[in-house]
């Protein structure tokens, strides 16, 4: 029995290991590379030149690299994490309400609609660009895409509103799981902050959407 107790409480502390490593990565750096990500984007209201230098333009090949390390790695690791929650973990409706399972179920349906997203941006946007036709992605074909081929557009709508309520409520999550909040009164507050910033995100890349979708010509 101590034996037994013993393997099951390790077992405890390494899940409350990863849990935490993995919602961590989700934060830093994806949280704050995508958020940049969407920043720089939002200069596709400047033109394409501007966009182009912002999103697509690296001033040495390493800093590409460092890049792809940096975002990539964290994101692999954060998708295993991910893959391995929605197979051992599912919402409690006796012992929490309608409202919070609500949010648990959404976060694991725009996590695999995300993963989804990902893969498809990454070949749209990186893979076939780069290492099919041989240069970096240009403006004019991105914002034609958008204009010109609906399921592109509909996949980016629909990618943008995950990312956004995932990130937001990822945070919100993650503030409970660090013990950065606690307190109940402290929770409704922070509620209503990731309300707010889940908002500013959908707003950022549904704008950088129509700047896209407005320069097709």
């Amino acid at each position: 029995m101590l034996n037994a107790s013993a393997t099951t409480t390790q077992s405890s502390g390494a899940t409350f290991f990863r849990a935490r490593i993995g919602s961590l990565l989700a934060i830093l750096p994806l949280g704050i590379w995508s958020v940049v990500h969407i920043w720089n984007n939002l200069s596709a209201f400047k033109g394409a030149d501007a966009w182009e230098k912002s999103v697509t333009s690296y001033p040495h090949p390493l800093a590409q690299l460092i890049t792809a390390i940096v975002v990539l790695l964290p994101l692999v690791l954060h998708t295993i994490w991910g893959i391995s929650r929605l197979l051992s973990t599912r919402p409690n409706n006796v012992r929490y309400g309608f409202y919070t399972n609500l949010k648990y179920a959404l976060q694991r349906i725009t996590a695999v609609g995300l993963l989804l997203f990902i893969i498809a941006h990454l070949w749209l946007a990186m893979i076939h660009p780069r290492f099919v036709e041989g240069h970096a992605e240009s403006f004019a074909d991105i914002s034609h895409e958008m204009r010109f081929h609906t399921p592109t557009l509909i996949v980016y709508i629909l990618g943008v509103l995950g990312f956004a309520y995932h990130l937001a409520n990822g945070i919100h999550t993650f503030a409970m799981g660090w013990g950065i909040v606690a307190s109940r009164r402290a929770l409704k507050k922070l509620e209503w902050v990731i309300l707010g910033f889940f908002l500013v995100l959908l707003t950022m890349g549904w704008g950088v959407l129509y700047a896209l979708y407005s320069a097709a010509t």
